[in-house]
């Protein structure tokens, strides 16, 4: 996933920027990149936070910028904000999203008369110079935003700077968060609500699925409508949402607490205790361990000092290795115990299975496995949540391949594996189960997952669990 934040202040907006963004490092893992405007114009930097903090690479960049209007970005890709001058102008631009077609956007750039895109690693293009590029077919920036709404089959957000102000963007169908706060001499845009509560901004409000709105330091000014259909990604709150930030009105903290009580309502084992996998399957965990009145412990210590979320290299093989050396156990919570540990989610299985094996080495009698979201059986369409290249990266589909001799199942029986209720889900458990070496294995229930979110199931996207638009 990528984060931005953006602000507009009365006064030099650099320091509230630099905190914006470094509040989005959980998000993204490899590019950190701000630009202001101020006295002397645009200004820009993008640094590699691959092998280390944001902050710790912006550090000179803060001494030297000064502006009173400012963007940035955490990417997990490409580097932004990209500088641009066209006909609509001199600008700053920063997304968050996926460009499903963008092979065919790009060729249709190339009809309207762009001569080339840089390249990026790979010979991919930067998927935010596409977007600039799309804007410039228009003869200006709100069109021109609105043209890349109506284009660009995936989702995207857009934040774009120029010498007045920032327009701000939300993703048609409202996939992913854009949030506007206030305070006396600014307004900030962020991803994250979290991002300006220490800043002493104060939530204005949400906008809208493709809401688009221009703000200053001191007013906001609507520029297109948003839409009715809304389709929020649910995995914000499972996963990848920072635990103190709110969308739609519903914390991502409350909600995992809601979601690990409904797990436990469910449940029939008696563990000796509920560890939820660091960090984000520990407010699930704190939920369940309330409900049921099992005993909450922490049988294993993420080690944070020179393990930060940004270092995550590319290769699986690299990833799993640091995902282990990042766990230090407690050995006298682990030996001779029954365990219960809640995680967001089962991707691949890999880290799952190992950390399994890491406790019965560490001497637990059992280990109980409840992930705190569906089974993932489609790979996501609309944001870059997961590496996964192929759903066969998905251990639901490799198990379904071998439960039922194809990589290709029809629409109708994966429906069946999505069923809690079906015999063919129950197959599909039980050799997940088996193959991870769980004591035993219950996933969330999409309904009541939906349920723990508590927003309107139409307005969510489920898409990764049931398969449905």
């Amino acid at each position: 996933m990528s984060g931005f934040f953006g602000v507009a202040s009365k006064n030099d907006c650099v320091m509230d920027l630099f905190f914006g963004i470094d509040y989005h490092s959980h998000l993204g893992t490899r590019r950190g990149g701000m630009a202001v405007y101020g006295k002397n114009g645009f200004n820009r930097s993008i640094h590699n936070i691959e092998n280390s903090p944001f902050r710790t690479k912006f550090d000179k960049d803060v001494e030297e910028f000064e502006g009173n209007i400012g963007i940035g970005c955490i990417s997990d890709n490409e580097a932004q904000p990209l500088l641009v001058n066209s006909h609509l102008g001199s600008f700053a631009i920063t997304t968050v999203g996926r460009i499903n077609n963008l092979e065919e956007l790009k060729d249709q750039c190339f009809e309207y008369g762009n001569t080339h895109f840089l390249e990026m690693s790979g010979g991919v293009i930067n998927p935010t110079e596409l977007v600039a590029a799309l804007m410039n077919q228009k003869g200006s920036i709100v069109e021109g935003i609105k043209h890349v709404q109506d284009v660009v089959k995936g989702s995207m957000s857009i934040l774009i700077m120029t010498k007045d102000g920032i327009y701000c963007a939300r993703d048609k169908y409202g996939r992913t968060p854009v949030i506007i706060g206030t305070k006396d001499d600014a307004t900030c845009v962020t991803f994250e609500s979290s991002a300006f509560l220490n800043l002493g901004y104060h939530h204005e409000r949400d906008l809208g699925p493709g809401e688009i709105v221009f703000i200053t330091h001191d007013y906001i000014k609507q520029e297109q409508k948003p839409f009715e259909k809304m389709k929020i990604c649910s995995f914000l709150w499972v996963y990848y949402g920072y635990p103190t930030s709110t969308y739609e009105g519903v914390n991502v903290e409350v909600m995992r607490n809601r979601c690990g009580e409904l797990l436990a309502k469910r449940d029939d084992v008696t563990p000796d205790s509920v560890a939820g996998v660091p960090d984000s399957g520990i407010a699930h965990a704190v939920g369940y361990a309330n409900q049921s009145g099992i005993p909450f412990a922490r049988p294993f210590i993420k080690y944070t000092p020179t393990w930060p979320r940004s270092f995550m290299p590319s290769s699986q093989g690299q990833r799993n290795l640091i995902a282990k050396m990042k766990l230090i156990p407690v050995q006298e919570l682990i030996k001779d115990k029954s365990l219960l540990l809640i995680d967001d989610s089962i991707v691949r299985g890999t880290q799952l299975r190992e950390t399994t094996e890491f406790l019965y080495d560490s001497g637990a009698k059992e280990v109980h496995v409840r992930p705190a979201c569906p089974p993932i059986l489609f790979g996501c369409k609309y944001l870059n949540f997961s590496r996964s290249s192929s759903e066969m990266d998905l251990i639901t589909r490799r198990v379904i391949r071998d439960l039922e001799g194809t990589e290709n199942p029809s629409k109708e029986l994966l429906k069946e594996y999505a069923n809690p209720d079906s015999p063919k889900y129950q197959a599909m458990l039980e050799e997940i189960r088996r193959r991870l070496k769980f004591t035993s294995l219950r996933y969330h229930r999409l309904d009541d997952m939906i349920e723990s979110i508590g927003l309107k199931p139409c307005d969510l996207c489920t898409y990764c669990f049931s398969g449905e638009e």
